[in-house]
C-alpha cells in the first residue's frame, strides 16, 4: 500500500456508499498525483442537479471537480486527463463548450464516450479527472 495517500472529500459531495473515494492525493516525488472518481452532478443529498440539461449537469460537475481540485491544494489548471461520459452523444453540443470553457488554458488529454445509462438515474454526464499538482 503506497503511504501518506489523502481521501479527497468535501461538503458538496454524498458519503460513498460503497468501496471508494470522490478522490485520492497520491504523493509522487515532489508532486501530488490526484485521481477523481467519476463525478456526477448530485448535491450533498445525492440528489440529481439539472436532470434535462447535460451543459448545466457538466458545469456542476467541473464545479465539484474543481472543489476536490482545491482540497488537494491545486485548480482545474493542473488537470492533465479527463473522460466524459453521455447518455446520448447528441450532447456532445452541450458538454463541449461547457468543457472548453473550463479547460481551454490546460487542454488535457480527452475522450468522450457515449454510455447506455450512468449509476444514477437522471445523470446524463460523468466526468473523471486526472491531475498532477
Amino acid at each position: 500500500m503506497i503511504e501518506n495517500i489523502t481521501r479527497l472529500t468535501n461538503e458538496r459531495f454524498p458519503e460513498p456508499i460503497g468501496a471508494y473515494s470522490n478522490g485520492l492525493s497520491i504523493p509522487i516525488a515532489d508532486r501530488q498525483l490526484v485521481v477523481l472518481t467519476g463525478q456526477i452532478a448530485t448535491n450533498s443529498k445525492g440528489e440529481v442537479q439539472f436532470k434535462n440539461d447535460p451543459g448545466k449537469q457538466t458545469e456542476y460537475i467541473f464545479e465539484n471537480i474543481r472543489s476536490l481540485l482545491l482540497e488537494a491544494g491545486g485548480d482545474i489548471k493542473n488537470i492533465i486527463r479527463v473522460v466524459i461520459y453521455v447518455t446520448d452523444m447528441s450532447y456532445f453540443s452541450s458538454v463541449s463548450p461547457v468543457r472548453n470553457m473550463y479547460l481551454k488554458d490546460t487542454k488535457p488529454v480527452s475522450t468522450l464516450v457515449e454510455v447506455n445509462k450512468l449509476a444514477v438515474e437522471g445523470c446524463k454526464v460523468e466526468i473523471e479527472a486526472t491531475a498532477i499538482i
